[in-house]
């Protein structure tokens, strides 16, 4: 069975609050670095998850990669292109 045409899940997940100041530069970081290395990337407003406000409420801004917690508070550029593996 083919893939192709099928939506891609993205690879990047930055878990964020309205509002948030850290979140606005995070926003940056991550779009930038994505952008620069095609990797698709997303945006989770916690307030609107119940669990992801449990769980990250004390750390946003968050960032995933495949589901895996690179960062929390700030983000590194480079430390973000290395965990997609684009450096």
């Amino acid at each position: 069975m083919s893939s192709v045409g099928a939506p891609r899940t993205p690879r990047v997940r930055l878990l964020a609050r309205a509002g948030c100041h850290l979140c606005d530069d995070a926003r940056a970081v991550v779009a930038a670095v994505c952008t620069e290395l095609g990797v698709q990337w997303e945006e989770r407003e916690i307030d609107e998850d119940p669990a992801l406000l449990t769980a990250y409420a004390q750390l946003i801004p968050v960032v995933l990669v495949d589901g895996v917690e690179v960062a929390h508070w700030r983000v590194d550029p480079a430390s973000l292109a290395d965990a997609v593996g684009g450096r």
